[in-house]
């Protein structure tokens, strides 16, 4: 995670991005000058991660072109090009077509963990799109989270590596006003989000992954807890206020068992 991301557009000496690693673009801190995924409302269709989504046949391409505005690990800056970059990266090492990454998504996690009413969506040319385009039942989500609850042990068959839960779990540098972790939202750390969200409910050992219009994947491992929460709410920031309550209720209700 700490070597240099393989972008062969990267690898010339001069290239600023050729410091970029795979921990960069996981935890949003690559420096590239390509958008604010985190943009709502008409203005999101204007910006570059927009385009990369909903114009170009081939998203990595496309995000492996954007510059630097920030050296790698200096900047927080919430990007889907971060994430498929990464994305094309294990398409790569898969095998390098669609087929192949999606035998090996199969292979490694999906029918590891019993996921068996998952879509993984593709760009073009293959890349799986990781930024935002899986869609599963509840169950196979909540499957999902169970690999990171159980420190990434599958009946007893280790699938993460050893730390990887940790690390996914701990808070960026710079991320403060968003609380974000490796790939997670996180509350394992100090800052106005995480402080927020831990006053009004959330464990401050949890950690969660966030979809479009309010899904919530929430990990609770200090309760041995993982919820799941689907649907759409337009509300603003995917109706946190109303998660918060939520997993409070939830966390209360299995303490008094």
């Amino acid at each position: 995670m700490q070597a240099p991301a393989p972008v062969a557009a990267w690898a010339g000496a001069a290239d600023p991005r050729r410091a970029i690693t795979p921990d960069h673009l996981l935890r949003m801190t690559s420096g590239l000058d390509i958008g604010q995924s985190l943009t709502s409302g008409p203005l999101s269709m204007f910006d570059p991660s927009g385009q990369m989504l909903f114009v170009e046949p081939d998203m990595a391409a496309f995000a492996e072109r954007a510059p630097v505005n920030a050296a790698p690990g200096e900047k927080w800056n919430y990007t889907d090009a971060n994430t498929l970059l990464l994305s094309r990266i294990v398409r790569d090492q898969a095998g390098g077509d669609a087929a192949s990454v999606h035998a090996f998504m199969h292979r490694e996690l999906f029918d590891r963990l019993g996921m068996e009413h998952v879509t993984m969506e593709l760009d073009a040319s293959g890349t799986p799109i990781g930024s935002s385009h899986m869609l599963a039942s509840a169950r196979d989500w909540a499957r999902l989270g169970m690999l990171y609850l159980n420190d990434g042990l599958v009946g007893g068959v280790r699938v993460l590596p050893q730390g990887w839960v940790d690390y996914s779990a701990t808070q960026t540098r710079g991320s403060e006003m968003f609380g974000y972790g490796a790939g997670f939202w996180t509350h394992r750390g100090q800052g106005a989000a995480a402080n927020w969200r831990v006053s009004n409910g959330m464990p401050a050992d949890s950690f969660m992954a966030l979809g479009n219009f309010g899904q919530y994947v929430v990990i609770v491992p200090s309760k041995r807890l993982v919820i799941v929460r689907l649907g759409s709410s337009h509300m603003p920031r995917g109706d946190m206020p109303m998660m918060t309550r939520w997993v409070a209720d939830v966390v209360a209700a299995v303490s008094d068992r």
